[in-house]
Parts: C-alpha cells; structure tokens; sequence
C-alpha cells in the first residue's frame, strides 16, 4: 500500500508517538488529520507539520464518545473528501494497583482504551472499506500479558486483541487492511502522564534508556504494518521475547512481573 496522498487519521496526536507517527507518515506524502482534546497541542504539531510541507489539519474531538469520534470522521470528510487510514493511538495510562484505585478511575482508563478505538472505527468503516485502506490499533505489551499496577490498562489493551480478531474474521472477504502494534517501552515526552490511585495526572516510571525505543522507530514500524498490510506487529527485543515465553513458559513471565510490582510497589508507597 502506497502512503502517497491516503488521508490519515491518528488520534491522540497532538505529542508522543501518535505526532511522531504523523510526521513520519506525513513525509511520506500523507495527509494528515491530527486528533487530540488539547487544542494548544494539536496547534502546535500543525504548525510543526506544515513547516515541513505536509498537508495537515487537526479536529479537537473526544474520540472515546460517539458524537466525538462522529465529528473526527465528517471533519476529515469535509476537509479532504476521503478516508484511507484510521491510527487509532489515543488512550490512557495508569500506575496504581486495582485495591487501591477507585472503581470510576478504573472506568476512565477502561473507557479510554476500548471506546477510544471502538468509536472511531465504527464511524470511519463505512469510508475505509469504500476505499480498501487500513484500520490500526495501537496497543501494548499490556496487551499480550497483564501488566502489575496497569489492570485497567491491560484489560483495555487486551480488549483490542479480540476486537480485531472478530472484525477480522468478519470482514475476511472484504478490501480493508486491519492491523494492531504491541508498543513496547518507548521514550516519552517530559510532559506525558498516567494516572494513579486518586486519578491525579503523575508522571511515568522510571525505565532503563537502553530499554526504551525511539518514538521514531516506533513510528517507522507502524508505516511498515501499514504498507505490508501486516496483521500485527510486536515491537522491541523485550516485547518478541515477551510473546514468545507466555506461549511456552507464562511461569517465568509471572516471576518477572512479580519481581516488577515489588520494585513498582516500593515507587507507589
């Protein structure tokens, strides 16, 4: 699949890897329709797009709503006439474990990662199936194995998984590319936030720079699924060692991850 001149949706791209993704796509000769809730952010990487000549817009729209996720899609229908890629990259993030966080709190981070692909996807279908393009969900290695400290983000993550699939198996016999890209760890705006126990916006953990990939690289091997028209995608050594031993040996994977929670629950207390 050529890049060249296929309008793009990516939510949440107003920073991160969803504006490294836009650019990277964009350089490529795609146009670009930035989505985000921050209007200061998306008019900022707007201005950044257009400095390096891509053709861009934004829409400033709650994409985990129906009427927000309907307002992205006409707004991109209205300024281009087309749709050809859905990136579907917005949601949250935690750091809290579930007996300590709120249930609504809980929810939020739910909504946000199921709703926030669901919506947009059903209102963008009808368009990308008219013109044989690609739908991409942007999950996690939360989404392969639950994560300590992340139970509402790995359930949402690991929602995505069974929604492609079923979409998969029902649209098999029609023009439409659906992919999804397990993110593994990647380096971080200093602006960027989960939420805790108390929903409180609190900055990331700590990891290791050598574990961490590039919000470029990232970006390249979303490009990558979508021009190959890849089912999926697991990204970092850590993550395709990750899917490898929770098929053979989910043992040792629980040890790591219960090591992980007693560094993590000495950063919570």
């Amino acid at each position: 699949m050529e890049l060249k001149n296929k309008v793009t949706i990516i939510t949440g791209s107003g920073s991160g890897i969803g504006k490294a993704t836009a650019i990277y796509l964009g350089k490529k000769g795609a146009k670009i329709m930035l989505n985000g809730r921050n209007e200061d952010k998306l008019k900022a990487t707007l201005q950044e797009l257009k400095s390096m000549n891509i053709d861009a817009n934004y829409c400033c729209a709650a994409i985990d709503t129906i009427e927000g996720s309907e307002k992205l899609i006409q707004e991109t229908l209205k300024q281009y006439n087309q749709l050809d890629i859905l990136i579907t990259n917005a949601g949250i993030s935690m750091r809290a474990t579930f007996e300590s966080m709120d249930s609504q709190h809980f929810k939020s981070v739910l909504d946000a990662n199921i709703y926030g692909t669901v919506y947009p996807t059903k209102a963008a279908l009808s368009y990308i199936l008219e013109n044989k393009g690609s739908i991409v969900f942007i999950s996690s290695l939360a989404g392969l194995y639950g994560l300590p400290s992340a139970s509402a983000y790995s359930a949402g993550k690991m929602a995505l998984t069974a929604f492609i699939q079923s979409l998969r198996a029902e649209l098999r016999h029609k023009p439409i590319h659906l992919g999804i890209v397990y993110v593994g760890f990647t380096q971080n705006d200093d602006t960027k936030r989960v939420l805790n126990a108390k929903g409180e916006s609190v900055p990331v953990a700590h990891r290791p720079a050598g574990m961490q990939q590039t919000q470029e690289q990232v970006a390249e091997n979303i490009a990558n699924l979508i021009i190959k028209r890849k089912h999926k995608t697991v990204l970092s050594t850590m993550g395709k060692v990750m899917s490898i031993l929770v098929k053979i040996a989910p043992k040792i994977v629980d040890k790591v991850l219960e090591n992980s929670q007693k560094k993590m629950g000495k950063m919570l207390e």
